[in-house]
């Protein structure tokens, strides 16, 4: 397990970083949000992190992190992001373990989510996720149909719809990775300005290019290894 000293260490050089890329992108700082990226990872780290003033967590399975928040009594206190990919059957427990679910590919998924909300008079924050790179190996709209979904979702009365999401292909040079995201963020600004004035939120990023996705307006940046070190598989 990473020591107190050592993620202090990392989380204060990775806000550095970004700092340094929302100036160098004429970007206010504070309008970023990390995501600390705790799965794999043992439910201690949840503590960790919020000992470090790491508030939003995120998580990809269902299961696992239905077991870190059981009796995790600072549970009111972090917000959990589902950013994994999520099944149908796993709907209602998504509903009932986190705040926020960041991959909604699907209009199926969708209404399933917003059915489950108004059994229990609630309303969630969803994003939509936009497979951007059109990446068989992603989940996610394609950009034309994240325009169409921005339109049926925002009819669901128990679904916020706060923004989009996209995860890209592995190894592309910075070019093509910049050309991806100021293209989600081209989406999300077309949804945002025409269709649902909530969408403001993007996000983008991760370890190894978050201060690119800054560069092309991410406002949730997803940070799982650079601030926890290598997950068990």
């Amino acid at each position: 397990m990473l020591s107190v000293i050592s993620l202090n260490k990392r989380i204060k050089d990775i806000q550095g970083r970004i700092i340094k890329a929302a100036i160098n992108a004429n970007r206010n700082p504070q309008h970023i949000t990390l995501v600390a990226v705790t799965k794999s990872h043992p439910r201690k780290i949840w503590e960790h992190a919020l000992n470090a003033n790491l508030t939003h967590l995120g998580e990809n399975r269902i299961l696992e992190a239905q077991k870190k928040s059981d009796n995790f009594h600072n549970r009111n206190k972090i917000e959990l992001h589902l950013i994994g990919h999520l099944q149908s059957n796993k709907v209602r427990k998504a509903v009932n373990i986190f705040d926020i679910i960041q991959t909604v590919d699907s209009i199926k998924i969708a209404r399933r989510i917003n059915n489950i909300c108004k059994e229990k008079s609630i309303r969630k924050q969803i994003f939509i996720q936009v497979n951007t790179g059109n990446d068989d190996n992603k989940f996610g709209f394609s950009t034309k149909n994240a325009i169409i979904a921005a339109r049926e979702i925002t009819k669901m009365k128990n679904l916020y719809l706060s923004g989009i999401m996209t995860i890209p292909p592995i190894g592309l040079t910075t070019i093509d990775l910049s050309f991806i995201y100021r293209k989600t963020n081209e989406v999300r600004n077309k949804i945002c300005s025409s269709i649902n004035d909530n969408c403001q939120n993007l996000s983008m990023g991760m370890s190894n290019d978050y201060e690119i996705a800054i560069a092309e307006g991410a406002t949730h940046i997803r940070i799982g290894t650079s601030l926890f070190g290598s997950r068990k598989p």
